[in-house]
Formats: C-alpha cells, structure tokens, sequence
C-alpha cells in the first residue's frame, strides 16, 4: 500500500475519496437487502414446490394404489422432450427461468394395459415437471446465496474498511498539517525574537 502523504493536496484526496465512500455506501446497502429480500421469495416459493410434490406423491399413493403391480411396465412411459429456459436479471444477479417443459407421453396400446395407465402418465408428467421446477428453483437460490455474499462483501468493505481508514487518515493528515503550522508560527517567534536580540546586542 502506498505510504500516506501527509499534506494538503492528500487531505483534499481523502476528503473527495470519504465523500465518494459515503455516497456508495446506502446504494449498495440497498442492493443488499433488495437481494435478500428476492433470496428469501425465491426460498419459499422452493420450499412450497416441494410441498407440492410431497402433495403430488399422497395424492398418487391413494389415487393409484395399483401403481405397486411390478407386472405393468411402465419404463419410459413419460419423458422429457425439450427444455425451454429463460433468464431474469434481479439486481445484476442472472437467474435461470423455467419458460417451457416439452413432455412426451410414449404411445402404448389400450388393449395391452390397464386403464388407470392413463392416469399414471399424466400424474408422472405433472411430477416431471415440478422436480425440474425445483432443480430450476434451487438454482435460482444458489445464485442468489452467490450475489447476496459478494455484495454483503462489498458493504463490509466501505463500512468496515475503507471509510475508517479514510476517516483515520484524514484525521492523521489533519494532525500533521496542524502540527506543522504551530512548529511554524513558533519557529517564526524565536527567529524573530533572535533578530531582536541580535539588534539589541
């Protein structure tokens, strides 16, 4: 770090430097808790996803008890053809978005399975869809943890670093400068206090 220069054009550095900090500092604190804020949205809307499969999951046990005959094949009988993403940009931070899910339901005879097979792909494709929702959803959580830590980084930084030192530094340029002019007035005194004695003698 370069050593601090003790004089009037570095106190007017500081100063400009203190003031810019300052100015920083409540618009970045604010991207911080607007951050937070969106992280704890995204975390509930997660956590009510997976209740919802959880919901999903009862719904099939009771709805679909004979979905326990291993005879039925059912391998492959719901699958993901295609998926659309998007993204949405919250306070700089990029966040994937789940626009589309393209599922196919393999074509199976009617005569050669039962007839709650129906029902079974349309409840298997309701479930695709929201295990990638939350895969999409975790995501958007992992990157929001991401933007949340380098901002709260950055306020730590003005708040906790930059801003005393610059307060600190002016304070010691102050000192300095303060020092010097009183060392000045003195030593003007006794040069002229010399002078007069030299006149006098």
């Amino acid at each position: 770090m370069a050593r601090l220069q003790l004089s009037k054009s570095s106190l007017s550095k500081q100063t400009a430097s203190l003031k810019t900090y300052k100015q920083f500092l409540p618009s970045l604190d604010l991207k911080r808790q607007e951050l937070m804020a969106q992280r704890a949205r995204v975390v509930q809307i997660l956590a009510q996803t997976r209740e919802e499969i959880q919901r999903q999951m009862q719904a099939i046990a009771e709805e679909l008890p004979m979905l326990s005959n291993d005879k039925v094949d059912l391998r492959d009988l719901v699958t993901i053809k295609g998926i659309d993403l998007g993204q949405e940009s919250i306070m700089g931070a990029h966040l994937p978005v789940l626009a589309d899910v393209q599922v196919e339901i393999r074509s199976y005879s009617f005569l050669a399975k039962p007839h709650w097979v129906d029902r079974v792909a349309e409840r298997l494709k309701e479930m695709l869809i929201l295990r990638l929702r939350v895969q999409v959803e975790e995501r958007r959580v992992e990157l929001l943890d991401a933007a949340v830590r380098i901002i709260t980084q950055r306020v730590n930084l003005f708040d906790k670093v930059l801003i005393p030192r610059t307060q600190e530094n002016i304070k010691r340029i102050k000192i300095h400068l303060s020092d010097a002019e009183r060392a000045g007035v003195i030593n003007a005194k006794l040069a002229k206090n010399k002078r007069l004695q030299q006149v006098r003698a």
